[in-house]
């Protein structure tokens, strides 16, 4: 069975400097992980639901924060595990030490009988899109490389 994901690439200009919102996953796995595995607020949805209404609702579930504006449909991203991500790309700002995720549990330490609780994203920040791109999954750096066109951002490789 497909599976799809819906979500918010969210980006602001401060000091005249383009920057998107990246988050980072909760839990023990991904806690010693930085580079390549921050994402876009998202989640799954079942085929039939409205991408975009997903893509709010899972924003909102993973940050606290409702998000208004011009959604910019960008080209969905077919993940290596099959998985497509459609993505819109709109202009907000807020203040990321205030998001409040959902959470998950799950037994930790594995085989303990323990069930513990984790919030789905531990954190959320702003980068400049060079950085963005180097933080994000590899499967979602397209998402951010469309926006800059979008934007007609040029991108500086390092």
């Amino acid at each position: 069975m497909k599976k799809f994901s819906a979500g918010l690439l969210v980006y602001r200009f401060k000091n005249k400097k383009l920057e998107v919102l990246l988050v980072h996953p909760g839990g023990p796995f991904w806690a010693k992980k930085d580079e390549g595995s921050w994402s876009i607020p998202k989640g799954e949805y079942i085929e039939g639901e409205d991408p975009l209404l997903a893509a709010n609702r899972e924003f909102f579930e993973e940050t606290g924060y409702k998000i208004n504006g011009d959604f910019k449909k960008l080209i969905p991203l077919k993940q290596p595990s099959g998985k497509i991500i459609s993505a819109w790309a709109v202009e907000s700002d807020f203040d990321v030490n205030n998001i409040k995720s959902n959470t998950f549990t799950i037994e930790w330490p594995p085989h303990s009988g323990k069930l513990v609780e984790f919030p789905e994203i531990d954190r959320a920040e702003w980068f400049t899109p060079e950085i963005a791109i180097q933080k994000i999954l590899k499967g979602q750096a397209g998402f951010i490389e469309e926006l800059c066109n979008i934007l007609n951002y040029k991108l500086k490789h390092s």
